[in-house]
Parts: structure tokens; C-alpha cells; sequence
């Protein structure tokens, strides 16, 4: 285990004491292991839970993570891993959903259950199982799980296996419409309309970051490199109502699109339009 993580390891002794907590927005922001300078602020009364592979910000009321962060590293990558779903054991009954809940959610609206915190990003690290709990998962269209979603984590490894360093990511949902709910949950909840993901990397000195949105029906063939879904950190802030590190604002994305692989590729007419 690197020193990173057995720093993280000390840092989260105390988190089963602390993931119950409800915290205030004001309070929802502090140093953590898993956040880049600090953790989104949301504007709801969440429940922060920080765990060795991520940290995430559960939304009582939707019944998912407004925010997950983590941090993506050579040493936690590791062999494939089996998907086995729970509930959050950190979380109330009330407040998240169980694995029946999903059922028939593939067939009725396309959808699969879309990790925030990649598991493939860390099979390699201990508690890897962590990133299974529901808490951790949201009903993602599938042609968007398994098309630019994917392709964009799978970038993300690669960078951080170039040897360019440790690879900071926040991503999250979008609720910019209504959408149709799990048709055998019998919680209330609601469904994201897109999801937005940032992507920091220290280099020299400086922060650059990128910022993508992607909305709930985008095609399977989709280049996350195309142009229509790069978006700056403030107007993610503005579309999630989050509040995010001024780092993390003023960084320069060219950069990180670059080591991402982006060359300058045009906005295609495969994009799904903006919500």
C-alpha cells in the first residue's frame, strides 16, 4: 500500500464514528482525503461519507450521491473484480435504495447501475468493495454506461498509469428534467438527467482541469473528446448547484484534454442535445 494510502488509511479510522452525521452546507466542505483541495459544498443537509476509495455526498431525497470524489492512482488499479450490489451500510433505510429496487430497470428504461467511483479504478485497493454499495451507484442509460462514460474512465486510468501522476476526479448527476423512475422501487427517488464529471491534474506547479457533461441520452458511439461536452467547472456549479474549490474554477482545461488523449475534435451531430 503506497503512503498516500496509509495516510488515508489513518485519516478514515474515525469515519464509521462520523458517515451518520448529517452535515450542514457549511460544514459539507472540509480537507479530505479523497477531495482536491477541498469537497464540493452542496446546498442540502447530506450525509458525507469518506471511505479509502472515495468520498461521497448522499442526497436523502433523490437517493443518490450528489457528489463522489476520488483519486485515481497506478497502485489501485488492479484485476477485475466481481459486482456485487448492497445497500450502504453507513446509510439509513430511508435514505438510499436497495439492489430490488433495480429490478427491471435494464428492460423498462435502458438503464444499467452506473458506478460515480469507477470500480475498475480500484480493484487494486483495499475496500475495492466499497464502490458496489448503492450509495455509489445511479440508474445510468446504458448506450452512456457503457459508451463515452466508459471510454472517459478508461482514459483517466491510462493517464494515471503514464506516470504523470495521481489523477483527481469529481463527478456527479444532473437533474435538469424530470425523469422516469425505477419501476419497482417502492422508495420515492429521482432519476438524474445527466452527469458531469471534473478532472484535475497538478502539473508544474499549476492545476489543470477539465470538465465534462453528459446528458442521460447520449449515443452509445459518442467521443467524449467531442467538444459539446466539455463544460467549465463554473457552469457545472451552476448546473449541480454545487459549490466547488476556486482552484478548481480557474484551472486550465487543454491540458488535461490533451493528456486525456482529446486532440481538437470538433462538435459532431452525435452529441445529445443540452438540456
Amino acid at each position: 500500500m503506497s503512503a498516500l494510502r496509509l495516510s488515508h488509511a489513518r485519516l478514515l479510522a474515525l469515519a464509521p464514528l462520523l458517515a451518520l452525521q448529517p452535515l450542514s452546507a457549511a460544514s459539507a466542505a472540509p480537507l479530505d482525503p479523497n477531495c482536491f483541495q477541498q469537497c464540493p459544498i452542496t446546498a442540502t443537509d447530506n450525509r458525507v461519507l469518506t471511505r479509502v476509495s472515495h468520498t461521497l455526498s448522499n442526497n436523502a431525497v433523490t437517493k443518490f450521491a450528489d457528489w463522489v470524489a476520488y483519486e485515481v492512482t497506478v497502485a489501485d488499479i488492479g484485476r477485475s473484480q466481481r459486482r456485487v450490489w448492497r445497500p450502504d451500510p453507513l446509510l439509513p433505510e430511508d435514505e438510499t435504495l436497495e439492489p430490488a429496487d433495480f429490478k427491471g430497470a435494464h428492460k423498462a428504461l435502458k438503464t444499467d447501475r452506473g458506478h460515480q467511483a469507477p470500480l475498475a479504478s480500484f480493484t487494486g485497493a483495499p475496500g475495492w468493495e466499497a464502490t458496489n454499495y448503492l450509495s455509489n451507484i445511479t440508474p445510468q442509460k446504458s448506450a452512456l454506461n457503457q459508451g463515452s462514460w466508459k471510454k472517459l474512465e478508461a482514459a483517466v486510468r491510462a493517464l494515471a498509469n503514464s506516470g504523470v501522476g495521481v489523477v483527481h476526479v469529481i463527478t456527479g448527476p444532473l437533474y435538469e428534467r424530470e425523469m422516469q423512475p425505477l419501476p419497482k422501487a417502492d422508495e420515492p427517488h429521482r432519476l438524474p438527467s445527466g452527469y458531469w464529471k471534473i478532472i484535475s491534474l497538478p502539473l508544474a506547479g499549476v492545476t489543470a482541469v477539465a470538465g465534462f457533461v453528459f446528458d442521460q441520452e447520449t449515443p452509445r458511439k459518442a467521443d467524449f473528446c467531442d467538444t459539446a461536452y466539455a463544460v467549465s467547472v463554473s457552469e457545472i456549479a451552476r448546473r449541480s448547484g454545487l459549490a466547488f474549490a476556486p482552484g478548481l474554477e480557474s484551472g486550465s482545461a487543454a491540458q488535461v484534454r490533451v493528456h486525456l488523449g482529446c486532440a481538437a475534435v470538433a462538435s459532431s451531430s452525435e452529441a445529445a442535445p443540452r438540456s
